[in-house]
Protein backbone atom coordinates (compact mmCIF):
# COMPACT_ATOMS: atom_id res chain seq x y z
CA UNK A 1 0.00 0.00 0.00
CA UNK A 2 2.78 2.46 0.87
CA UNK A 3 4.61 1.22 -1.95
CA UNK A 4 1.70 2.09 -4.16
CA UNK A 5 1.81 5.95 -3.19
CA UNK A 6 5.04 6.38 -4.10
CA UNK A 7 7.07 7.16 -1.25
CA UNK A 8 9.10 10.25 -1.86
CA UNK A 9 13.15 10.18 -1.92
CA UNK A 10 14.53 10.94 0.97
CA UNK A 11 17.52 12.41 -0.42
CA UNK A 12 15.15 15.20 -2.11
CA UNK A 13 13.08 15.88 1.31
CA UNK A 14 14.52 17.76 4.16
CA UNK A 15 16.00 15.58 7.47
CA UNK A 16 11.92 16.43 9.07
CA UNK A 17 9.48 15.37 6.36
CA UNK A 18 8.40 12.19 7.39
CA UNK A 19 5.34 9.35 7.64
CA UNK A 20 4.25 6.84 10.80
CA UNK A 21 3.16 3.83 9.51
CA UNK A 22 0.42 2.40 11.72
CA UNK A 23 0.39 -1.82 12.25
CA UNK A 24 -2.02 -3.98 13.76
CA UNK A 25 -0.29 -6.84 13.21
CA UNK A 26 0.32 -7.41 9.23
CA UNK A 27 -2.65 -4.54 8.58
CA UNK A 28 -2.07 -0.93 7.81
CA UNK A 29 -4.67 0.99 9.50
CA UNK A 30 -3.33 4.24 9.37
CA UNK A 31 -0.59 6.73 7.71
CA UNK A 32 0.24 9.98 8.72
CA UNK A 33 3.19 12.11 6.93
CA UNK A 34 3.85 15.61 8.41
CA UNK A 35 6.74 18.35 7.83
CA UNK A 36 8.71 20.14 10.60
CA UNK A 37 10.76 23.30 9.84
CA UNK A 38 11.41 26.56 12.25
CA UNK A 39 7.85 28.11 11.85
CA UNK A 40 5.59 25.30 10.90
CA UNK A 41 4.45 21.92 12.16
CA UNK A 42 2.08 20.65 9.52
CA UNK A 43 0.68 16.80 8.79
CA UNK A 44 -2.41 14.74 7.65
CA UNK A 45 -3.17 11.60 8.53
CA UNK A 46 -5.35 9.14 6.63
CA UNK A 47 -7.36 6.14 9.24
CA UNK A 48 -9.35 2.95 7.95
CA UNK A 49 -12.26 2.99 11.09
CA UNK A 50 -14.45 0.64 11.12
CA UNK A 51 -17.26 2.08 9.16
CA UNK A 52 -15.14 4.44 7.06
CA UNK A 53 -11.93 6.12 5.58
CA UNK A 54 -11.22 9.37 7.06
CA UNK A 55 -8.39 12.18 6.90
CA UNK A 56 -7.12 14.28 9.74
CA UNK A 57 -5.33 17.47 8.79
CA UNK A 58 -3.46 19.94 10.87
CA UNK A 59 -0.74 22.98 10.21
CA UNK A 60 0.39 24.29 13.53
CA UNK A 61 2.39 27.70 13.14
CA UNK A 62 5.70 27.78 15.56
CA UNK A 63 7.74 30.56 17.28
CA UNK A 64 11.07 29.84 18.94
CA UNK A 65 9.85 26.27 18.29
CA UNK A 66 6.26 26.89 20.45
CA UNK A 67 2.66 26.64 18.78
CA UNK A 68 1.19 29.77 18.30
CA UNK A 69 -2.05 28.82 16.26
CA UNK A 70 -3.53 25.82 14.97
CA UNK A 71 -6.34 24.41 12.43
CA UNK A 72 -7.17 21.24 12.13
CA UNK A 73 -9.63 19.80 9.94
CA UNK A 74 -11.87 16.05 9.88
CA UNK A 75 -12.29 14.99 6.81
CA UNK A 76 -13.54 12.02 4.55
CA UNK A 77 -11.72 9.91 2.47
CA UNK A 78 -12.19 12.39 -0.69
CA UNK A 79 -10.94 15.45 0.95
CA UNK A 80 -14.84 16.92 1.80
CA UNK A 81 -16.16 17.63 5.04
CA UNK A 82 -17.41 15.12 7.03
CA UNK A 83 -21.44 15.76 6.74
CA UNK A 84 -23.25 17.61 10.13
CA UNK A 85 -19.43 18.10 11.49
CA UNK A 86 -17.41 20.93 11.85
CA UNK A 87 -15.49 22.63 9.18
CA UNK A 88 -12.55 23.21 11.08
CA UNK A 89 -10.97 23.69 15.01
CA UNK A 90 -8.57 26.48 15.36
CA UNK A 91 -7.02 27.38 18.38
CA UNK A 92 -4.78 30.58 19.09
CA UNK A 93 -1.73 29.72 22.05
CA UNK A 94 -1.40 32.47 24.44
CA UNK A 95 1.17 32.15 27.72
CA UNK A 96 -1.64 31.46 29.66
CA UNK A 97 -4.76 30.71 27.74
CA UNK A 98 -6.06 29.25 24.84
CA UNK A 99 -8.76 30.31 22.63
CA UNK A 100 -10.75 27.42 20.55
CA UNK A 101 -12.95 28.45 17.31
CA UNK A 102 -15.41 25.59 16.06
CA UNK A 103 -16.36 26.52 12.57
CA UNK A 104 -19.31 24.97 11.49
CA UNK A 105 -20.66 25.98 7.72
CA UNK A 106 -23.04 29.05 9.09
CA UNK A 107 -21.43 29.63 12.96
CA UNK A 108 -18.47 29.89 14.75
CA UNK A 109 -18.55 28.67 18.44
CA UNK A 110 -15.54 30.67 20.30
CA UNK A 111 -14.40 29.00 23.89
CA UNK A 112 -11.66 30.22 25.63
CA UNK A 113 -9.98 28.34 28.33
CA UNK A 114 -7.28 29.50 30.84
CA UNK A 115 -4.39 27.38 30.65
CA UNK A 116 -0.59 27.94 31.10
CA UNK A 117 1.68 26.34 28.23
CA UNK A 118 -1.51 24.04 26.82
CA UNK A 119 -1.89 22.00 23.55
CA UNK A 120 -4.61 20.40 22.04
CA UNK A 121 -5.40 16.62 22.53
CA UNK A 122 -5.26 15.50 19.11
CA UNK A 123 -7.54 12.68 17.22
CA UNK A 124 -6.13 9.57 17.42
CA UNK A 125 -3.45 8.38 15.49
CA UNK A 126 -1.81 12.11 14.68
CA UNK A 127 0.88 11.51 16.91
CA UNK A 128 3.99 12.98 14.88
CA UNK A 129 3.05 16.99 17.01
CA UNK A 130 3.42 15.12 20.21
CA UNK A 131 7.57 16.18 19.13
CA UNK A 132 6.49 19.24 20.16
CA UNK A 133 4.59 18.48 23.76
CA UNK A 134 7.91 16.69 24.86
CA UNK A 135 9.68 19.68 24.10
CA UNK A 136 7.09 21.83 26.18
CA UNK A 137 6.87 18.75 28.68
CA UNK A 138 10.91 18.66 29.77
CA UNK A 139 10.98 18.08 33.44
CA UNK A 140 7.17 18.24 33.95
CA UNK A 141 4.94 15.16 34.23
CA UNK A 142 1.52 16.76 32.26
CA UNK A 143 1.25 19.55 30.07
CA UNK A 144 -2.51 21.25 30.11
CA UNK A 145 -4.92 19.96 26.88
CA UNK A 146 -7.73 21.44 25.42
CA UNK A 147 -10.17 19.08 23.59
CA UNK A 148 -11.88 18.80 20.32
CA UNK A 149 -14.94 19.76 22.40
CA UNK A 150 -16.31 20.05 25.83
CA UNK A 151 -14.97 23.07 28.05
CA UNK A 152 -13.16 21.33 30.08
CA UNK A 153 -9.11 21.58 30.63
CA UNK A 154 -7.73 18.28 30.50
CA UNK A 155 -4.08 17.19 30.61
CA UNK A 156 -1.66 14.99 28.54
CA UNK A 157 0.23 12.78 31.20
CA UNK A 158 4.24 12.25 30.33
CA UNK A 159 5.82 9.30 32.00
CA UNK A 160 9.38 8.36 31.65
CA UNK A 161 9.18 4.35 30.97
CA UNK A 162 12.78 4.02 29.78
CA UNK A 163 15.52 6.07 27.95
CA UNK A 164 13.60 8.24 25.68
CA UNK A 165 10.03 6.16 25.74
CA UNK A 166 7.52 8.52 27.46
CA UNK A 167 4.03 7.02 28.17
CA UNK A 168 1.47 9.63 27.27
CA UNK A 169 -1.43 9.51 29.66
CA UNK A 170 -4.32 11.43 29.16
CA UNK A 171 -5.64 12.12 25.86
CA UNK A 172 -7.22 9.75 23.51
CA UNK A 173 -4.93 6.60 24.09
CA UNK A 174 -2.13 5.84 26.55
CA UNK A 175 0.47 5.68 23.64
CA UNK A 176 4.12 4.78 24.53
CA UNK A 177 6.27 7.07 22.24
CA UNK A 178 10.26 6.88 21.75
CA UNK A 179 12.02 10.18 21.00
CA UNK A 180 15.51 10.28 19.26
CA UNK A 181 18.34 12.94 21.01
CA UNK A 182 16.65 15.39 18.77
CA UNK A 183 12.70 14.95 20.05
CA UNK A 184 11.47 12.96 17.43
CA UNK A 185 9.46 10.71 17.17
CA UNK A 186 10.60 7.41 15.86
CA UNK A 187 7.85 4.97 16.61
CA UNK A 188 4.88 4.56 18.83
CA UNK A 189 3.19 1.43 20.66
CA UNK A 190 -0.28 1.01 21.56
CA UNK A 191 0.28 -1.97 23.96
CA UNK A 192 -1.52 -0.08 26.42
CA UNK A 193 -4.37 0.98 24.26
CA UNK A 194 -7.67 -1.27 22.30
CA UNK A 195 -6.03 -1.94 19.32
CA UNK A 196 -2.55 -1.86 20.21
CA UNK A 197 -1.60 -0.84 16.87
CA UNK A 198 2.28 -0.17 15.98
CA UNK A 199 3.76 3.22 14.62
CA UNK A 200 6.98 3.37 12.61
CA UNK A 201 8.73 6.27 11.46
CA UNK A 202 10.20 5.84 7.69
CA UNK A 203 11.58 8.81 5.77
CA UNK A 204 9.67 10.52 3.13
CA UNK A 205 6.04 11.49 2.68
CA UNK A 206 3.17 10.01 0.54
CA UNK A 207 0.05 11.22 -1.40
CA UNK A 208 -2.30 10.87 1.16
CA UNK A 209 -5.42 11.62 -1.11
CA UNK A 210 -4.26 8.67 -3.50
CA UNK A 211 -3.49 6.34 -0.84
CA UNK A 212 -7.09 7.41 0.80
CA UNK A 213 -9.17 6.21 -2.65
CA UNK A 214 -7.28 3.42 -2.13
CA UNK A 215 -7.92 2.11 1.61
CA UNK A 216 -10.80 -0.22 2.59
CA UNK A 217 -12.92 0.63 6.14
CA UNK A 218 -11.49 -2.16 8.03
CA UNK A 219 -14.97 -2.67 9.35
CA UNK A 220 -15.58 -3.80 13.25
CA UNK A 221 -12.31 -5.19 14.51
CA UNK A 222 -13.27 -6.84 17.53
CA UNK A 223 -17.08 -7.98 17.28
CA UNK A 224 -19.01 -8.42 20.68
CA UNK A 225 -20.42 -12.21 20.51
CA UNK A 226 -21.96 -13.83 23.74
CA UNK A 227 -21.12 -17.20 25.23
CA UNK A 228 -24.21 -19.05 26.92
CA UNK A 229 -24.90 -22.11 28.98
CA UNK A 230 -27.88 -23.37 30.49
CA UNK A 231 -27.78 -25.44 34.06
CA UNK A 232 -31.22 -26.33 35.71
CA UNK A 233 -33.11 -24.21 33.27
CA UNK A 234 -31.12 -21.27 34.46
CA UNK A 235 -28.59 -19.79 31.60
CA UNK A 236 -25.54 -17.86 31.91
CA UNK A 237 -24.30 -15.74 29.26
CA UNK A 238 -20.83 -14.31 29.02
CA UNK A 239 -20.54 -11.21 26.97
CA UNK A 240 -17.17 -10.13 25.03
CA UNK A 241 -15.26 -8.58 22.38
CA UNK A 242 -13.86 -10.48 20.08
CA UNK A 243 -9.73 -9.07 19.25
CA UNK A 244 -7.77 -11.24 15.88
CA UNK A 245 -4.11 -12.07 16.51
CA UNK A 246 -2.77 -10.76 13.47
CA UNK A 247 0.28 -12.54 13.36
CA UNK A 248 0.92 -11.02 17.21
CA UNK A 249 2.05 -12.70 20.13
CA UNK A 250 -0.95 -13.68 22.66
CA UNK A 251 0.17 -14.97 26.03
CA UNK A 252 3.14 -13.57 27.38
CA UNK A 253 3.27 -11.32 24.61
CA UNK A 254 1.78 -7.85 22.36
CA UNK A 255 -1.64 -9.31 23.30
CA UNK A 256 -1.54 -10.15 26.79
CA UNK A 257 1.83 -8.97 28.27
CA UNK A 258 2.67 -11.06 31.83
CA UNK A 259 1.37 -9.51 34.97
CA UNK A 260 -0.87 -6.77 33.15
CA UNK A 261 -4.74 -6.87 34.14
CA UNK A 262 -6.49 -7.57 30.46
CA UNK A 263 -10.12 -6.94 29.79
CA UNK A 264 -10.62 -11.01 28.87
CA UNK A 265 -11.48 -9.55 25.60
CA UNK A 266 -11.88 -6.13 23.58
CA UNK A 267 -13.50 -2.82 23.94
CA UNK A 268 -15.94 -2.91 26.64
CA UNK A 269 -15.87 -4.78 30.04
CA UNK A 270 -16.43 -8.11 29.23
CA UNK A 271 -19.50 -9.48 31.81
CA UNK A 272 -20.57 -12.34 33.15
CA UNK A 273 -24.46 -12.63 33.85
CA UNK A 274 -25.37 -15.67 36.02
CA UNK A 275 -29.14 -16.73 36.77
CA UNK A 276 -27.90 -19.03 39.42
CA UNK A 277 -25.54 -18.64 41.76
CA UNK A 278 -21.91 -19.68 41.01
CA UNK A 279 -19.20 -21.01 42.63
CA UNK A 280 -15.22 -20.27 41.58
CA UNK A 281 -12.56 -21.37 43.45
CA UNK A 282 -13.21 -19.86 46.73
CA UNK A 283 -16.03 -17.08 45.37
CA UNK A 284 -19.58 -17.60 45.40
CA UNK A 285 -21.58 -15.21 43.33
CA UNK A 286 -24.79 -14.42 43.99
CA UNK A 287 -27.47 -14.27 40.89
CA UNK A 288 -26.29 -10.93 38.85
CA UNK A 289 -23.79 -9.37 37.00
CA UNK A 290 -20.18 -9.22 36.88
CA UNK A 291 -17.11 -8.13 35.03
CA UNK A 292 -14.57 -11.10 33.94
CA UNK A 293 -10.64 -9.59 34.16
CA UNK A 294 -7.35 -11.91 33.11
CA UNK A 295 -3.90 -11.55 34.48
CA UNK A 296 -1.21 -14.14 32.76
CA UNK A 297 1.96 -14.32 34.76
CA UNK A 298 5.09 -16.27 35.33
CA UNK A 299 3.54 -18.25 37.94
CA UNK A 300 0.01 -19.24 36.79
CA UNK A 301 -2.60 -17.60 35.06
CA UNK A 302 -6.03 -16.23 37.35
CA UNK A 303 -9.68 -15.28 36.46
CA UNK A 304 -10.40 -11.92 37.99
CA UNK A 305 -14.16 -11.35 39.11
CA UNK A 306 -14.88 -7.86 39.82
CA UNK A 307 -18.32 -6.14 40.59
CA UNK A 308 -17.94 -3.33 38.93
CA UNK A 309 -20.27 -2.89 35.52
CA UNK A 310 -21.07 -1.16 32.56
CA UNK A 311 -17.58 0.24 31.99
CA UNK A 312 -15.16 0.62 29.33
CA UNK A 313 -12.58 -2.36 29.22
CA UNK A 314 -9.94 0.02 30.73
CA UNK A 315 -11.21 0.72 33.58
CA UNK A 316 -10.31 -1.76 35.86
CA UNK A 317 -10.39 -0.83 39.74
CA UNK A 318 -8.93 -3.48 42.02
CA UNK A 319 -10.83 -2.37 44.88
CA UNK A 320 -13.88 -3.84 43.34
CA UNK A 321 -12.57 -7.14 42.82
CA UNK A 322 -14.12 -10.22 44.33
CA UNK A 323 -11.63 -12.52 43.58
CA UNK A 324 -9.32 -14.43 41.39
CA UNK A 325 -9.27 -18.42 40.32
CA UNK A 326 -5.82 -19.89 39.14
CA UNK A 327 -6.90 -21.41 35.96
CA UNK A 328 -5.66 -24.35 33.71
CA UNK A 329 -3.31 -23.69 30.87
CA UNK A 330 -3.28 -25.58 27.87
CA UNK A 331 -2.39 -25.99 23.91
CA UNK A 332 -5.09 -25.98 21.52
CA UNK A 333 -5.54 -28.41 18.90
CA UNK A 334 -5.66 -25.69 16.19
CA UNK A 335 -4.38 -22.23 16.05
CA UNK A 336 -7.47 -19.93 17.08
CA UNK A 337 -7.23 -16.62 15.65
CA UNK A 338 -10.19 -14.76 16.96
CA UNK A 339 -10.58 -14.86 20.82
CA UNK A 340 -13.32 -17.35 21.87
CA UNK A 341 -15.25 -17.56 25.28
CA UNK A 342 -16.57 -20.97 25.61
CA UNK A 343 -18.93 -22.18 28.32
CA UNK A 344 -19.87 -25.76 28.76
CA UNK A 345 -21.40 -28.22 31.13
CA UNK A 346 -18.80 -31.13 32.65
CA UNK A 347 -21.47 -32.75 34.35
CA UNK A 348 -25.11 -31.81 36.07
CA UNK A 349 -24.26 -28.75 38.40
CA UNK A 350 -20.57 -28.22 37.04
CA UNK A 351 -18.99 -26.49 34.47
CA UNK A 352 -15.87 -24.73 32.55
CA UNK A 353 -15.11 -21.33 30.75
CA UNK A 354 -12.42 -21.44 28.36
CA UNK A 355 -10.78 -18.43 27.36
CA UNK A 356 -8.92 -19.65 23.61
CA UNK A 357 -6.93 -17.56 21.88
CA UNK A 358 -3.31 -18.69 19.78
CA UNK A 359 -2.42 -21.37 20.80
CA UNK A 360 -3.44 -22.28 24.41
CA UNK A 361 -6.54 -22.27 26.35
CA UNK A 362 -6.93 -21.07 29.93
CA UNK A 363 -10.14 -22.33 31.51
CA UNK A 364 -11.92 -22.35 35.19
CA UNK A 365 -13.97 -24.46 36.46
CA UNK A 366 -17.24 -23.41 38.40
CA UNK A 367 -19.86 -25.07 40.25
CA UNK A 368 -23.78 -24.10 40.30
CA UNK A 369 -26.01 -23.97 43.54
Amino acid sequence: MIAAAALTCAARLSAQDATLIYRLGRDTVAVEQFTRSATKFSGETVIRSGPAVTRTQYDITLAGGKPTAMVLRRRQADGTPIPNNPLEYRFAFRPDSVKRDVVWKDSTQTQGFAASNAFVVLPVYSYAPFELIYARGAGRDSVPAVNLGGTAVSAIGLQKVGGDTLRMRGGTYQMLIRFDRDGRVQWTDGILTTNKAIGTRVAGTVDIAKLASSMKPTGVLSPRATAYAGFNRGPIFISYGRPAVRERTVWGGTLIPFDSVWRTGANEATHLATSKTMVLGDMTLAPGLYTLWTQHTHGGTYLIVNKQVGQWGTEYTAAQDIGRLKMEMAKTPEHVEDFTITIRATGANRGAIDLAWGDSVATAAFTIR
